[in-house]
């Protein structure tokens, strides 16, 4: 999974990735320190798989990771070329979803790009910038498509009319997310546009330290976010991005204290996470074994055999059935054996679907 986080330059972006990747972004109170895209692969905090490897005292405990894609700030113009302009546009084109880290504190010591703190305003921005870039987008493929037209093409005639409505959806200021597919060749076409405004957003509400505590109720600049991304069926996470880098740096016992005095239950990166996974529909099922347990990131709903290719395309291919498990069982039982022997173990076929927390042994013949 790749995550790209957006903003408009001075929100504290460069700030959010240093404390989650602690790669050292530069960070500074000025547009466009970040000139070329920052990328940093995170693990995805699991304590199933810890415990995994205790009880199998295995040697390689590997989680999930997310990747993040840190942008140089966007600006008003950005899709006409200001800033850094279409160099931003091209790079986000290439996320799973995005982050957009929007401005809820005030501070006279960091300028604010447009003068004034403003959440609606700075989302429209951005917003605005994505939809011009995605009508160029739609533009230049109704000129190639008009062709395959006239030539008779039917596809290209289906086609045709969904670049119509798009772009006409898209002329009135909303976003591409908004349109719902007639069908499956519909929903093939739309995907392979992969326009900015189709992706899935998470805002990230960039808070002072004192509004942490009751997760920004009290703060007008995060409901105003709520507000907007109930609206679109986003995602909303209350962050202070400089105490996330100060927790960045501290060991788990030292986190858990820190947390603890904030009276906070978990840190940012934890709140991002679930927030990343509940948008995007997806869960984790578990391997273990002696040389290695590990996470795997997959779509709610997806099915044994293609759980299995995320492994290796061998085990789908040659998929015959998965031996499963479920965590909280094995974990209390002590073993698979154990668990066989309770009758909470199953094999299972094809058509089953994967659960969150599943351990899986796959039996495979290529």
């Amino acid at each position: 999974m790749k995550l790209g986080i957006v903003g408009l330059p001075n929100v504290g972006k460069s700030t959010l990735f240093n404390c989650l990747t602690k790669a050292g972004a530069l960070a500074a109170n000025y547009p466009f320190a970040t000139i070329d895209p920052n990328v940093g692969v995170v693990t995805v905090p699991d304590e199933r798989i810890v415990k995994l490897g205790e009880l199998y005292n295995t040697k390689k405990v590997t989680p999930a990771v997310i990747e993040f894609v840190d942008i140089a700030g966007l600006v008003k113009g950005a899709s006409k070329g200001e800033g850094l302009g279409n160099q931003f546009l091209a790079n986000i084109r290439e996320v799973d979803a995005i982050v957009h880290v929007v401005r809820c504190f005030e501070d006279t010591n960091i300028v604010h790009v447009e003068g004034n703190i403003d959440p609606a305003r700075d989302i429209e921005t951005i917003n605005t910038e994505l939809l011009l870039s995605d009508l160029e987008i739609l533009e230049r493929r109704i000129a190639k498509v008009t062709k395959s037209v006239k030539s008779g093409d039917k596809a290209a005639a289906k086609e045709a009319a969904l670049l119509d409505k798009l772009q006409a959806l898209m002329n009135e200021g909303k976003l591409a997310k908004n349109y719902e597919c007639a069908d499956e060749e519909e929903e093939a076409f739309f995907s392979s546009y992969n326009l900015l405004t189709a992706k899935p957003v998470i805002y990230a509400a960039n808070v002072a330290d004192s509004d942490l505590a009751d997760d920004g109720a009290s703060n007008a600049n995060v409901a105003a976010v709520r507000k907007i991304a109930e609206g679109e069926g986003s995602e909303v996470f209350v962050i202070c991005a400089q105490i996330e880098e100060e927790i960045a740096e501290l060991d788990d016992d030292e986190k858990k204290e820190f947390l603890q005095d904030l009276g906070l239950e978990e840190a940012g990166l934890d709140k991002l996470i679930k927030a990343s996974y509940k948008l995007l529909g997806l869960i984790s099922f578990l391997t273990a074994g002696e040389d290695e347990c590990r996470a795997w990131t997959i779509k709610k709903g997806t099915k044994a055999p293609q759980a299995a290719g995320k492994i290796h395309t061998d085990f789908e291919r040659g998929f015959i059935r998965a031996e499963v498990v479920k965590y909280d069982d094995l974990i209390s039982l002590g073993s698979v054996a154990a668990a066989k022997e309770k009758g909470v173990a199953g094999l299972e076929g094809k058509d089953y679907v994967v659960q969150d927390g599943d351990v899986i042994l796959f039996r495979f013949n290529v």
